[in-house]
C-alpha cells in the first residue's frame, strides 16, 4: 500500500510566531498508526522580531504526534542526538618529565630485598623482656626461658643470645633478629657487667667495617649492627639504681636507648607518674641521653613529633601474647580479678607508643642514626688506631736503619 507523505503549512500565530500545522498520513488499517492519530500543530516557533517573515525554519521543537511505533521520516532524522566521543586518553604534559616515578622505583626494589632490624633487650630476669617482643611483633619471636635446673639457676657470666626471624606483612619482607642477655644485673657483684654487652655491640661494629674494607667486598653486606636496645628498669616505683645509670651511661654513646618500665601494672597511676619523673631527673643529671636524641632532630616537624615522645619516656609497658573477647573485639591483655588490662589501650599502658617509636614512625630513623652515627664513630676511632700504629711502627724502624 502506498502511503502518502506527510504535508506541513505555515500560518501566521499570534504576534511575532509562526505555527506550522499539518497531520501525519493515516496508515494501514489495523497497524498503531492508522488506529488512533490525531491531528494537531506541528511547532510553533517564536521569533524575538516581529513581523520578519522566517521562511523555512531549520530547528524545530518536535510535537506529539500519534501514540504508537511509527518509523522516524527523513526530517526527523536530523533532530537524533548525536553519538559520544570516545574516551580519549588525556593528553600528556609538555613539560613532565617523570622524576617523581623515582619513588615507585625505590619501593620496588626495597620491596626485593626486604629489611633488616636487630634489636636488643636487656634487663633483669623475670621482667617480661620475651613477652614484650613476642607483643611488639604479635608472633612467638622470643623464645620464654624453661625453668633452669639449682645447678644452671644463676649463670657465671652473661651470656649473649641472639634468635632470627623472617617475618612477612602485606609483601613486605623483614628479617627480624632478637638479642638476648641472660644473667645481665642477677649476681650478687655486678661490677663491669655491661662489658660483655658493650664488647658485643662493638664486634658487630668490626664485622660490618671489616666487610666494607675488604677489596672484593659483596654487593650487600649483611647488617648484624644493634639498631636499638630496649632497657627494661623494674618497676620500684622509687628511683634508678646505680646499676642502672652506669650501664645506660656507658652504652648510650655506642647505641640507641630505648628505657621501658617493665610491668607498669604494678604501679598505681600516681606512683606511676611520680617513678617517670625520677628516672627523667636521672637521666638529665647523669647526663644519659636516650632516643630520640636532641642534637638529631632534622627539622622543626621532627622536633615537634620527637619531643612528644621524649616527654613519654621511659615508656610505662604491660606485655602479654593472650588473648581475650571484650566488647565483642579481640584483644591483647592480662585479665585479674578486677578487670582486664588491655595492651593496647593508651589509657592503661604505653605499649602502643613503643610500638609507633620502634615500628611504625621510627624504626628507619633508627637504622639511620646508628649507621650514621654510632658506626660513623666506631669506625673513626678504629682507623685512626690504625694509623697511629702504622706511625709508630715507622719511627720504631728509623733508629735501626740509622744504626745500621
Amino acid at each position: 500500500m502506498n502511503v502518502a507523505p506527510s504535508r506541513s503549512r505555515w500560518r501566521s500565530g499570534p504576534e511575532g510566531t509562526w505555527e506550522e500545522t499539518g497531520s501525519h498520513p493515516p496508515g494501514p488499517p489495523g497497524s498503531a498508526a492508522g488506529a488512533g492519530c490525531v491531528t494537531e500543530p506541528r511547532a510553533t516557533i517564536k521569533w524575538k522580531k516581529p513581523g520578519v517573515s522566517p521562511g523555512r525554519p531549520h530547528t524545530t521543537e518536535a510535537a506529539p504526534s500519534c501514540t504508537g511505533d511509527m518509523a522516524d521520516t527523513p526530517r526527523d532524522a536530523g533532530l537524533k542526538q548525536a553519538p559520544a566521543p570516545r574516551n580519549e586518553r588525556a593528553p600528556v604534559d609538555f613539560g613532565y618529565v617523570g622524576i617523581d616515578s623515582i619513588l615507585e622505583q625505590m619501593r620496588r626494589k626495597a620491596m626485593k630485598q626486604g629489611f633488616e632490624f636487630n634489636i636488643m633487650v636487656v634487663g633483669q630476669s623475670g621482667l617480661g623482656k620475651s613477652t614484650l617482643i613476642n607483643t611488639l611483633f604479635k608472633s612467638k619471636i622470643s623464645r620464654k626461658s624453661v625453668q633452669p635446673t639449682s645447678e644452671e639457676r644463676i649463670p657465671k657470666t652473661i651470656e649473649i643470645k641472639s634468635i632470627t626471624h623472617d617475618i612477612e606483612e602485606k609483601g613486605v619482607r623483614m628479617k627480624l633478629t632478637v638479642i638476648d642477655t641472660p644473667g645481665f644485673g642477677d649476681h650478687i657483684n655486678n661490677e663491669n657487667c655491661w662489658q660483655p654487652i658493650m664488647k658485643f655491640i662493638n664486634d658487630q661494629y668490626e664485622k660490618y667495617l671489616q666487610e666494607e674494607v675488604n677489596i672484593n667486598r659483596k654487593k650487600r653486606i649483611p647488617d648484624t649492627r644493634v639498631h636499638c636496645c630496649l632497657y627494661f628498669i623494674p618497676a620500684t616505683g622509687h628511683s634508678l639504681r646505680p646499676l642502672d645509670i652506669e650501664f645506660m651511661k656507658r652504652l648510650s654513646k655506642v647505641v640507641n636507648i630505648v628505657p621501658v618500665i617493665a610491668k607498669a601494672d604494678t604501679l598505681t597511676l600516681e606512683e606511676r607518674v611520680y617513678f617517670k619523673q625520677r628516672i627523667t631527673a636521672d637521666l638529665l643529671s647523669n647526663g644519659i641521653d636516650v632516643y630520640p636524641q636532641k642534637e638529631f632532630d632534622e627539622d622543626s616537624e621532627d622536633r615537634l613529633v620527637n619531643e612528644k615522645f621524649r616527654e613519654m619516656i621511659p615508656f610505662a609497658v604491660v606485655g602479654s601474647d593472650h588473648e581475650y573477647q571484650v566488647n565483642g573485639k579481640r584483644i591483647l591483655g592480662r585479665k585479674t580479678k578486677w578487670g582486664t588490662i588491655e595492651v593496647e589501650n593508651t589509657t592503661h599502658c604505653e605499649f602502643a607508643y613503643l610500638r609507633d617509636l620502634l615500628i611504625r614512625t621510627h624504626m628507619q630513623n633508627i637504622k639511620d642514626i646508628t649507621s650514621s652515627i654510632h658506626f660513623e664513630a666506631y669506625r673513626v676511632k678504629r682507623l685512626n688506631e690504625g694509623n697511629s700504629a702504622m706511625s709508630n711502627g715507622v719511627e720504631e724502624k728509623e733508629p735501626e736503619a740509622q744504626d745500621m
